[in-house]
């Protein structure tokens, strides 16, 4: 473990490589089972109310209607997740050739809503608790074996894939230290 801010941060992060091979996983991460979709953040919650008109271009009629039967949204303030669908798919879900995608995300990327989507979605594999302070710890799943793999393969670094999303959570100077840190971490140390 070591600190960055006021965030603790689990020593795998420095060490993991890692880059999203949707072909080979089908975007599992969407469509984990256990009934409980994406963690929100409270604020998260009006963001997606917000953006739904335009989010629900993309959802096929049998999810607006379940979301208009049940809600997008379960939970109550400090443990809000978006709904699943048969205990499944995250309500956002949309499929393209058999690729579990985020319809929040395709309003973001074309231009329709300013909310991309859930934090943490955005900062998978990693996950941040908090008890008085974030503790980011990697949530290995064997669903992105694929991931792991294409990451060491080309070399790139868990905190350089998921850059843009720390950024967002943390700033832009926080990241420079977390990355500055997983470097110092990640090197060979020199020969004495």
């Amino acid at each position: 473990m070591f600190i960055i801010g006021e965030a603790v941060i689990e020593e795998q992060l420095a060490h993991e490589k890692f880059a999203c091979n949707l072909t080979e996983c089908k975007g599992a991460c969407c469509t984990l089972p256990g009934g409980r979709g994406a963690p929100l953040e409270d604020d998260e919650v009006e963001e997606l109310v917000k953006a739904y008109p335009f989010v629900s271009q993309y959802l096929p009629e049998s999810r607006q209607d379940e979301i208009t039967r049940h809600g997008m949204v379960e939970g109550t303030p400090g443990n809000y997740a978006t709904a699943c669908v048969d205990d499944n798919d995250c309500i956002f879900v949309i499929y393209e050739e058999g690729i579990a995608r985020c319809a929040v995300e395709r309003a973001y990327v074309e231009g329709r809503s300013q909310f991309r989507k859930p934090l943490s979605c955005h900062l998978f594999p990693i996950r941040i608790s908090a008890r008085g302070v974030s503790q980011l710890r990697y949530e290995q799943i064997p669903e992105c074996h694929a991931a792991r793999k294409q990451g060491r393969n080309l070399q790139i670094p868990l905190y350089d894939f998921l850059r843009e999303a720390l950024v967002r959570k943390f700033g832009e100077a926080w990241y420079d230290a977390f990355r500055h840190e997983c470097e110092r971490r990640d090197s060979p140390s020199p020969l004495l």
